[in-house]
């Protein structure tokens, strides 16, 4: 029961309200404040005050009005109609917003969200007299030519099916079936669930993270490898290529479903994306990627509550999916500008500071939102999962600042791209000298089942040269390249071809932009190769300059774009050209020492 006396507004501090005779409302429920009915979530109680976070523009609100409770929380809508679907961060579906409102959103529309008029295609799994359980799929929709809505029971309810209908067409609002549990109580089970956005779906178990997201971007797959159901954080400056790296990730990578999260970021970027994203084809299926996408747009000028709110709606989204038994990919843009909300808002409830103004609970909400990921055994008794990519944007391109410390903590994959190498048209401009995947041990089955020979320790073996080339530079920036031995001479060259024909990656060739990971490892081998049996030249006296054919490093470099993805059986041949090569060198220079020797 509700306080006697209605809970009016006391004073209104930008999306904070505080509220008079609200001793009697919970925390985290969700309220309507104002004559506008405007959406607002209580966030805290003293006494016979509340504090509300209001999720839409504040302006002309005034005191003495009322703040109406829902008796629930925030929640979403989760349901057929949310895939190919562009959403605020609260759930509002925006093209229909501009479709009846224009360009601009008006104040206290609602909380709506999927369409209730709509028909779809429903396909029961049970019937009449079965036992059900949460989380069992009951009834499938298709939903996009690529994705199949499995419509399961809500995770609450378990039972009989004592009222079914037949196979038809419905809207979401229509009961398609009731089941009656152990104590004789009747529930309604219709297409969709309304699910707290803040609170974690249940699962059956989690699982170990042992499977590789192929991204087809070679810097990932081998060196710095995302798995499924991991979490990974892509920090870096202005102009880097955040947006674009998650752009090329969404992709092509081999999760199931995409979504998108623009929170805080500019309307020009966020504009781009929305305009991009369904123009693009799905490599893996020939149909629009937007058929297996979410979108959810909180630009920066949206209301700044909205804009903390959309990374939690997201990621309930993603969960739900997962509980299907897809493979979820989450890519959210950028979790810098939600930290710069919590801030914003911390501020106008007047707490206490802690580092750089953000609140001493920005480390608390970051994991809290990473520990969403996962690889699990979902109620419905399949396999999925939700993988997190979490972009970060610190001022000034400073790694040291709170939201990328913080991030690091509670991420496995570091993907720390780099001014310099952007500038330098290198792309993906991933510096690997700071990044690092803590996925490799947990890989290491996944690398040998698919690949015949081991791409870890070769991973190892190439990642510690470029770490010997970076030193190297420093030398030879103060002294030139000429004073060092053949040997370094060597890793400098070896090192240049790993940069430029296997880090770097053009999105804009049709063969490059994808690259499978068996043709990866094949790369890799060659330029294995080419240093080993450089190597062995050098133990003949033979000089570096004839070492270093250009012809056949131009080759080793171009072999991304010579040689299609579908045959690889060319690399047989360049192998065979760089051995010959060297071969010859061998016999050449082996007879000169024979002389000199006689």
């Amino acid at each position: 029961m509700k306080s006697l006396e209605r809970a009016i507004i006391k004073s209104v501090d930008g999306p904070v309200v505080i509220g008079k005779n609200m001793a009697d409302y919970k925390i985290r429920e969700m309220v309507l404040v104002g004559e506008k009915k405007l959406i607002g979530e209580v966030i805290s109680i003293d006494g016979d005050l509340g504090t509300v976070q209001v999720y839409e523009e504040t302006e002309g609100l005034r005191r003495e009005e009322d703040i109406i409770s829902t008796g629930a929380p925030l929640s979403v809508k989760l349901g057929p109609g949310m895939i190919r679907g562009i959403f605020d961060g609260i759930q509002r579906p925006l093209e229909v917003i501009k479709e009846e409102h224009g360009s601009f959103m008006p104040e206290g529309i609602g909380l709506i969200s999927l369409d209730e008029e709509k028909l779809w295609d429903v396909t029961f799994k049970v019937k009449l007299h079965d036992k059900v359980h949460g989380g069992q799929i009951f009834a499938e929709v298709p939903e996009t030519d690529i994705i199949t809505h499995k419509v399961m029971i809500p995770p609450e309810v378990s039972g009989e099916v004592v009222e079914i209908l037949e196979d038809g067409k419905y809207n979401i609002e229509t009961v398609l079936l009731k089941v009656k549990d152990e104590f004789g109580k009747i529930n309604e089970v219709k297409m969709y669930q309304n699910w707290p956005v803040r609170i974690p779906r249940p699962v059956k178990e989690r699982l170990p993270i042992d499977k590789l997201l192929v991204t087809g971007q070679r810097v990932f797959d081998v060196f710095f490898p995302i798995a499924k159901g991991g979490t990974t954080a892509v920090p870096g400056g202005f102009g880097t290529g955040k947006t674009m790296t998650q752009h090329q990730i969404a992709k092509y990578c081999d999760a199931d479903i995409i979504i998108y999260i623009g929170c805080g970021e500019r309307g020009n970027e966020m504009t781009e994306v929305l305009e991009d994203f369904p123009k693009l084809i799905d490599p893996n299926t020939g149909k629009a990627l937007m058929d297996r996408t979410i979108l959810i747009a909180n630009t920066s000028n949206m209301p700044v509550a909205a804009r903390e709110a959309s990374i939690y709606t997201g990621v309930t989204m993603a969960e739900y999916f997962r509980d299907m038994g897809y493979h979820v990919a989450l890519m959210g843009d950028s979790t810098s500008r939600w930290a710069e909300a919590l801030r914003e808002i911390s501020g106008r409830l007047e707490e206490m500071p802690a580092e750089e103004g953000y609140p001493a609970y920005l480390p608390s909400r970051i994991a809290g939102f990473y520990e969403r990921a996962g690889y699990v055994n979902t109620l419905s008794g399949t396999e999925g999962s939700v993988t997190l990519i979490g972009a970060v944007s610190p001022a000034g391109g400073d790694f040291s600042e709170p939201v990328t410390e913080n991030t690091k903590r509670f991420v496995n994959v570091f993907l720390a791209l780099d001014k310099e190498l952007a500038y330098s048209r290198h792309y993906p401009a991933i510096n690997w000298m700071n990044s690092y995947s803590g996925y490799i041990p947990l890989l290491k089955n996944y690398y040998d089942m698919r690949l015949d020979g081991d791409l870890p320790d070769l991973r190892i073996k190439y990642l510690d040269l470029l770490h010997k080339e970076a030193k190297l530079n420093e030398i030879v920036m103060l002294v030139g390249e000429d004073v060092l031995p053949d040997e370094e001479r060597l890793v400098l060259e070896i090192c240049r071809v790993v940069k430029v024909g296997f880090l770097q990656q053009n999105a804009f060739n049709p063969i490059d932009t994808f690259v499978p990971l068996e043709k990866q490892f094949e790369m890799l081998k060659t330029i294995d190769n080419l240093y080993e049996r450089g190597k062995e030249a050098l133990k003949l006296k033979i000089p570096i300059s004839v070492i270093k054919n250009n012809k056949l490093y131009g080759k080793v470099i171009n072999m991304k774009y010579d040689i299609e993805n579908e045959n690889l059986k060319k690399f047989v041949s360049l192998n065979n050209e760089i051995n010959d090569f060297y071969g010859e060198l061998a016999s050449t220079y082996g007879d000169v020492e024979w002389k000199k020797n006689i």
